[in-house]
């Protein structure tokens, strides 16, 4: 299938490794589409990144984040294997069999996980989730130093490797880190349809680093930027997929952006959600209702940020986030956007004001 400009988009941004702490190659994807719309670049000194459009009026920052979940190198056996620890969640199904991409000094290398093998495991061992502790990554190695001179080192991050792909029904599209290259294309987009408006306001779009480790560059890019109202652009769980069904209006893909009222982190600004809400409904932007107790996104600290920022997340659905590979809708995104831009253009200094 050949693909459209935006998909190119999404192919790059997906197909860039970017584990936490390791952004920086995802950086530069992310800065070259960035000085595409403004040459006015705004970067904190961990790695996270926003371009600034408008001249006055309230600060409004988006950003997604531009790190996934991945994995450092902890040690090298003396056979030749590499031991490995999670930055980010990770769930012991998820990992057995997986080729990885070990992000070397020298290049990358490829590695497959591995543990025991199930005809040893004991019967109880069978019925458990296997600890990280107990696997190794693979790299075709025969002793530790055959792995050195391939180039790896304690210290090295991993990333997961699955290629973008556009799915039958091309709406579905699959890559192994939507969470959160999601979020920063909606904020490339919404960035690049704003530019064009006359806005009342000052917009900072980007992306922050190591989410996915404690928020940690949501803080330092609210610092550096000093936003009057925050929105933190990222994926959530959707609960349409067999064994997910029974709940409660499911989120769903393709039935629009995830308003994220609740999570572990921040209870969403009250007035702005209640502004977003409102906008959805005007335009006709479908939207699902998101309260979740057991994660967190960049809103938990944005909202904390010098005085407090009123603050709501934007998110879209995605199946088996988390993994190394997931799932989306391009409607979401696009109407993730056609909602945040909406939104953005009415933030004028009274409606700012009336926030408070």
């Amino acid at each position: 299938m050949k693909l459209d400009s935006d998909l190119k988009v999404l192919q790059e941004l997906t197909d860039t490794p970017g584990p936490p702490g390791f952004e920086t190659k995802i950086k530069q994807v992310m800065e070259q589409h960035l000085r595409t719309i403004t040459d006015d670049i705004v970067t904190d000194n961990l790695g996270g990144i926003a371009g600034k459009i408008g001249s006055a009026g309230p600060k409004i920052l988006i950003a997604g984040h531009l790190d996934e979940v991945g994995f450092m190198v902890t040690s090298i056996t003396k056979e030749g294997f590499l031991r490995f620890i999670p930055l980010g969640g990770w769930w012991g199904h998820v990992l057995l069999a997986q080729k990885v991409k070990i992000m070397t000094e020298k290049g990358d290398l490829t590695g497959v996980i591995g543990s025991k093998a199930p005809h040893v495991l004991s019967v109880e061992e069978r019925k458990n989730v296997l600890n990280v502790e107990t696997m190794f990554i693979d790299i075709g190695a025969a002793s530790r130093e055959e792995a050195a001179s391939f180039g790896v080192q304690v210290g090295d991050p991993i990333a997961t490797t699955c290629p973008f792909e556009v799915l039958p029904n091309p709406k579905f599209l699959l890559a192994r880190n939507w969470d959160n290259r999601a979020g920063c294309y909606v904020a490339l987009k919404a960035l690049q349809r704003l530019q064009k408006k006359n806005l009342p306001n000052i917009v900072y779009a980007g992306a922050t680093v190591q989410e996915e480790v404690g928020l940690r560059g949501a803080e330092t890019l609210a610092n550096k930027v000093l936003p009057d109202i925050a929105f933190a652009l990222d994926v959530g769980v959707a609960e349409d997929t067999p064994g997910m069904l029974g709940k409660e209006d499911p989120k769903s893909l393709g039935k629009g952006p995830l308003l994220g009222f609740l999570d572990r982190t921040v209870i969403a600004h009250r007035k702005l959600r209640d502004v977003v809400v409102k906008t959805a409904k005007q335009h006709n932007i479908p939207y699902q209702v998101d309260i979740m107790t057991g994660g967190g996104t960049d809103a938990g600290k944005f909202h904390l940020s010098h005085i407090g920022v009123p603050t709501m997340v934007i998110s879209v659905p995605a199946r088996y986030i988390h993994s190394n590979v997931s799932i989306i809708h391009r409607d979401d995104l696009n109407h993730a956007v056609d909602l945040l831009t909406a939104v953005i253009e009415q933030l004028n200094d009274d409606t700012f004001h009336k926030l408070l």
